[in-house]
């Protein structure tokens, strides 16, 4: 009889995880983290605003960005916790303060501290790690970390893995960190399917694009020719005078994740593309693929057929650019890129 209640109960507990989607709640402390870490205030002071009107308290707040410090460094978790003072200063009725802070007793207890901090980096990990390489840095993770900073008693350990995630998404150069994270928000409560919405997520809403390049505004005007959503940002020479045209237009085009543009031939003209960041694709009718990363350049000839985009798991930006070549300029679109052929571009099975 015991064995069956437990198999029910453990029955129940996996139907529950398995249930759980990602929340307003959680997307938005999602997106305060990704903005931290990017260190974009202006969208970080909107992103606060939403967080406290969908239910995320003062307190949790405070707490994600105080976490932060530690992945992001101080300057970026100081501005933030500077743009929430910013924002609560004008506060609304229904916003929350949220629980108050209580200063944990293992911060008076270093030995404790790194006990419990040790027992915490072994459950978000999987196993045991021990940094022998670097004595400190080993000590600062399982003392201060995990120890310390964790046992804060405003977030639970899934939703610091939450805020972790979003954060290490939003940054260039850490793929080993988020890669692990990854791992870690599910050892410490989140379901495999949540972790994975969020990824998702974070990827639809731009917080994954690490790019000095502003986006842009939706490339309504070119949507039919596209095949997923894109951005147009023209660029302007500094030099120019207002009402000056540049003698070599130039935009930055921002693809989603998935994205591409249809098979087109240029007429009148050569095309320039220059990698700016993720990851993306060029291919010409025939011919194998040719990945493109920050600082690849592509030029086109005139009347070939192709198209560019963006890879199946990455935002992806180029500059483009026509060079005349005589003759009246004009653009063919022809048919999109069909699943079939734009997989099969990135060595992957339909």
């Amino acid at each position: 009889m015991k064995r069956i209640v437990k198999f029910l109960i453990v029955g129940l507990i996996s139907m529950t995880t398995m249930a759980q989607a990602l929340t307003e709640r959680q997307k938005a402390l999602a997106a305060c983290a990704a903005l931290e870490a990017q260190g974009d205030l202006v969208r970080l002071e909107t992103a606060v605003t939403n967080a406290l009107d969908k239910g995320v308290t003062i307190n949790e707040l405070k707490e994600s960005f105080s976490q932060l410090y530690a992945y992001t460094g101080f300057p970026r978790s100081l501005n933030a916790l500077g743009v929430l003072q910013k924002v609560i200063a004008k506060p609304k009725k229904e916003w929350k303060e949220g629980k108050p802070f209580e200063r944990p007793a293992l911060w008076n207890n270093a030995s404790e501290a790194l006990k419990v901090g040790t027992e915490t980096q072994t459950k978000l990990s999987g196993k045991p790690f021990n940094y022998e390489f670097c004595p400190q840095d080993d000590y600062y993770l399982k003392a201060h970390l995990f120890g310390d900073i964790f046992a804060g008693n405003q977030l639970t350990p899934a939703d610091r893995e939450i805020v972790t995630v979003a954060a290490l998404s939003g940054l260039k150069g850490v793929e080993p960190q988020l890669a692990a994270h990854k791992r870690g928000a599910v050892n410490m409560g989140n379901s495999q399917q949540l972790v994975d919405e969020l990824c998702a997520w974070l990827d639809k809403e731009g917080y994954s694009l690490k790019s000095d390049f502003e986006k842009g505004a939706s490339n309504v005007n070119y949507a039919k020719y596209f095949v997923g959503e894109s951005y147009l940002n023209p660029l302007t020479p500094a030099n120019l005078s207002k009402g000056e045209k540049s003698l070599m237009p130039m935009s930055n085009v921002t693809f989603e994740p998935g994205c591409r543009n249809n098979w087109h031939v240029h007429h009148g003209a050569r095309q320039i593309l220059i990698g700016v960041s993720g990851k993306g694709w060029y291919q010409e009718w025939g011919k194998p693929a040719i990945p493109m990363t920050a600082g690849t350049v592509i030029e086109i000839p005139e009347g070939v057929k192709h198209w560019h985009g963006a890879a199946s798991d990455s935002w992806f930006q180029h500059i483009a650019t026509h060079v005349k070549t005589g003759g009246p300029e004009s653009n063919e679109w022809l048919e999109p890129v069909s699943d079939k052929q734009y997989n099969e571009a990135q060595g992957l099975k339909n």
